[in-house]
């Protein structure tokens, strides 16, 4: 089967109503960035930052996959395809895509505070109090600004294998999630569903600039 690689962002899950938390002043809820989501966040005020992640677990919990989720899915019929989602939810899953890499974490995780190999599954809120099995706290299973990314190595491994690269509902504008599209083998075909698409199309390149839900499907009338 052919591979086919799909990276995906915010875009795709807003049309489930998955909120993107930042506004267009820049600020996730009133909030500053790197209160809520970096390690000096934490340190600083960790109740904020584990209220702002229960906000956004309690809200997954409320929403669903959309069309465009559900049609990645099917694809597995034709191809072998690989999500890279820079998305923390867990809406690829849930639509039956069964090969999701999570380049920023995942919203249904935790992990201990002291041992990065200490990941457990939770959907209820996260408070000071809740440890690991060595009584240390727990955090949110999500890479935080200034963190690094560690499934970027077999992220790149992946897109060096693919023989098509869909890209839809990112920007391409948060690195180094970004700079992945460079790691595909030369004149491999790129497919980029963007409503307001930040390039154009090229040889190799089709922009479709089209919604993730109306993209998807125009996507698949041309492979």
């Amino acid at each position: 089967m052919k591979h086919l690689v799909v990276l995906t962002g915010a875009g795709i899950s807003a049309e489930s109503g998955i909120k993107t938390f930042r506004g267009a002043d820049g600020l996730w809820e009133g909030h500053d960035v790197m209160e809520v989501a970096s390690p000096e966040g934490f340190a600083a005020n960790p109740e904020l930052v584990l209220e702002f992640y229960n906000q956004r677990r309690r809200q997954l919990l409320d929403v669903q996959p959309n069309k465009a989720h559900l049609e990645l899915a099917k694809l597995e019929k034709h191809f072998k395809v690989t999500i890279i989602t820079q998305n923390i939810d867990d809406l690829h899953e849930r639509a039956g895509s069964t090969n999701v890499i999570h380049l920023h974490g995942e919203l249904f995780k935790v992990r201990s505070t002291k041992n990065e190999a200490i990941v457990l599954d939770w959907k209820k809120d996260l408070i000071l109090g809740d440890l690991d099995q060595n009584g240390n706290q727990l955090r949110p299973h999500i890479v935080w600004f200034g963190e690094a990314v560690p499934l970027m190595d077999q992220a790149v491994k992946i897109c060096e294998t693919a023989d098509k690269l869909l890209i839809i509902g990112t920007s391409l504008q948060v690195y180094p999630a970004a700079s992945l599209m460079h790691y595909v083998p030369e004149n491999t075909p790129q497919f980029f569903i963007d409503p307001n698409p930040s390039i154009s199309s090229t040889n190799n390149l089709t922009v479709i600039a089209q919604t993730a839900t109306k993209g998807i499907n125009t996507f698949i009338s041309v492979l």
